[in-house]
């Protein structure tokens, strides 16, 4: 009998686990010497795990800026459904904010990131926070006056501001930029196969960064890992079952217990498959029969929300900031929390629905409040556990809007909503 591979997951946890063991020994275990932290520690590791690093960022600007203005040109044919596309896009944005912010809440209620000294373990960067800047002059930063510049020195808000423009424009020009949306689509498509060769590395890049977080730090590392992963799953919860179910039971009136009833094979579905894209023929078909909304309004809704919508993942860049503010000891003022906020919620957009993207976006939230990449080597063996559970937050997500929304145009059948659970 063939043996089964083992998934990208599974791979990813075991170099989390045995960096963490490597790590441990060669901490406590392994003498000082010369070998040991210069060749060791501060060679092979620091090579291939700051190697991996680099991998990410690299990917950062192209893949970000492809996956916008394929998104915006989505956006762009919200025409179809007029009144609907703008209402639904309203509300994406506005949860993904509110998903931040709840992020950043729980992230400084739970302080993640206290106890964990990385300045220890960092190398040849700098850790100090950027200069303060005003309300009017971060607004205006978001407006490029050189996108070649923008894009080189990767300032992402500019990015993200030309992308959205470029994306609307060949949505509205259509069949006669044909050409050139058919190459931002293509040339998406080669990012995000890039993204997949490089993710397929990730065990190693992770093995190596933890094994040199341990090797530095022993096991003070543990606390705030679990901590992070604490402070994650609990802003995810407060996500899914306060605020969609607020939101549906104040917008529509409806018994939002029933809702979670209904919907609970898809979010074990998109559980189990960490991919949005996945589940969005599930979605639809189970919002019709079980649901009674409108295929007219879900069919567009559900689609553009599996692009645009990924507040599970704003929640996981949230707490992440904090973390990573915390371990390297930097603060950050309001403005920086705002800027997060703005940078996560526009991010969404951004991020494809398939597993990991997200924390290649997580470089560029960093960026935009000066922290430092090399946090994201904790993150992102505990991420890989957590992925499961905020795609199935992503997904509530854009079926909430989407029954909202098809409530607010008269596009859903109450009966068959409340069918299964009358008594026959």
């Amino acid at each position: 009998m063939k043996n089964k591979k083992l998934g990208l997951t599974t791979q990813i946890f075991i170099g989390l686990i045995a960096g963490a063991i490597t790590g441990v020994i060669l901490n406590y275990l392994v003498p000082a010497s010369t070998f040991k932290e210069e060749f060791i520690v501060g060679g092979v590791l620091y090579v291939i795990g700051q190697g991996f690093i680099r991998l990410m960022q690299m990917l950062v600007v192209p893949l970000v800026f492809c996956s916008l203005v394929c998104g915006s040109m989505s956006i762009g044919d919200t025409k179809k459904l007029g009144d609907v596309g703008a209402r639904t896009l309203i509300f994406y944005l506005f949860t993904t904010a509110l998903a931040i912010t709840v992020a950043l809440s729980v992230g400084n209620l739970i302080d993640p990131g206290v106890g964990l000294n990385m300045n220890a373990i960092q190398t040849g960067s700098s850790v100090a926070s950027a200069e303060p800047t005003s309300v009017a002059d971060t607004l205006l930063n978001i407006i490029p006056t050189n996108i070649f510049q923008g894009l080189a020195d990767g300032t992402m808000l500019q990015i993200i501001f030309f992308a959205l423009i470029i994306g609307v424009i060949l949505a509205k020009l259509g069949e006669r930029v044909e050409t050139v949306a058919n190459f931002f689509t293509q040339f998406n498509d080669i990012m995000m196969e890039m993204t997949m060769m490089v993710m397929k590395v990730a065990p190693l890049g992770v093995f190596c960064l933890i094994a040199k977080t341990f090797a530095s730090l022993g096991f003070d590392a543990f606390i705030p890992m679990l901590k992070y992963m604490f402070a994650v799953l609990l802003a995810l919860a407060v996500q899914c079952f306060v605020v969609y179910l607020g939101l549906l039971k104040v917008l529509t009136g409806l018994n939002p217990i029933i809702f979670f009833k209904n919907f609970f094979p898809v979010m074990a579905f998109a559980f189990s498959t960490a991919t949005s894209n996945a589940t969005i023929p599930l979605s639809i078909d189970t919002l019709a029969k079980k649901m009674g909304v409108s295929k007219k309004i879900s069919s567009f809704t559900i689609p553009l929300g599996a692009t645009i919508n990924m507040d599970g993942t704003a929640i996981m860049q949230g707490v992440a900031v904090v973390f990573a503010a915390q371990a390297f000891g930097i603060h950050l003022d309001m403005m920086d929390y705002i800027t997060v906020i703005g940078t996560a919620t526009l991010a969404s957009i951004g991020t494809a629905g398939i597993p990991s993207v997200g924390l290649i976006t997580l470089t560029m939230v960093f960026n935009a409040v000066g922290l430092p990449v090399e946090a994201i080597a904790l993150i992102m063996g505990i991420d890989r556990i957590l992925d499961m559970t905020r795609t199935a937050v992503n997904i509530t997500g854009d079926a909430v809007c989407t029954t909202i929304v098809a409530h607010q145009n008269n596009a859903i059948d109450r009966e068959r909503f409340y069918k299964k659970h009358v008594k026959e």
